[in-house]
Formats: structure tokens, sequence, C-alpha cells
């Protein structure tokens, strides 16, 4: 699992910034960058949860920055937007495996709370 996350990470890479430069009118650029974001998401390690989120923050403010720059700026925008979407899929994957621990957790705390009284009356 973590190769396959791996490389739809380096994949949704390369076709943000390719993205960003040409035009790829024979696909859904957004949907395949979610997408790929969403399967990447699959392996991305508990360390790298905040500096994800926080890059997905700084991205558009990044973006508008070299937006600025004459000539190649809208393009550099648009590989930030890509790259945006692609992290986005990537945190949702994340967020969901997380609430699903934390509810597996409560509910396993729960059924271990009901029998820890029925185990004390032995």
């Amino acid at each position: 699992m973590m190769k396959i996350g791996g490389l739809a990470r380096a994949i949704a890479i390369v076709l943000a910034i390719v993205a960003g430069f040409v035009a790829l009118n024979m696909m859904n650029v957004p949907l395949v960058l979610v997408v790929l974001g969403l399967i990447a998401g699959l392996a991305m390690a508990q360390d790298r949860v905040v500096l994800s989120t926080v890059t997905l923050i700084a991205l558009p403010i990044i973006g508008a920055a070299l937006a600025t720059i004459p000539t190649i700026g809208a393009q550099l925008a648009a590989v930030c937007g890509n790259l945006q979407l692609a992290i986005a899929g990537a945190l949702a994957t994340t967020i969901a495996i997380r609430l699903y621990h934390m509810t597996m957790d409560g509910v396993t705390g729960m059924m271990g709370a009901a029998a820890t009284p029925a185990a004390a009356a032995r």
C-alpha cells in the first residue's frame, strides 16, 4: 500500500506541474488530482499530517505571490492550485482514517467499560 500511495503522490506532483504549463483537454485534471491525492493519503505518515495541512493552507498565498511574476506567474499560480487539490485529497483520506480509528477506539472503550463491572463481580 505504501508503494501505491507513493506512486500516486509522485504522479500527482508531476501532473500538477505539467497541467500548470500545458493545457490537458483530454482529461479532467482537477478530478484526477483529487483521486490521486485520495490514494496518496492512504500512505501518508501521521507525522506528515500537520506539515501537509500547513502546506495546503499556504499554497494559495504562495500562488498569489508567484502570480505577480511576469510571463510565468500565471502558470506557477496554476501549479500551486493543482498541488493544493492533490494535498486536499490526501488530507481527506487521512482525516477519514483518523475518524475511523477514533470511532473504533470509542466503541472498543465502551465495550471494555461494559465488560469491566461484570469481570469485577466475579
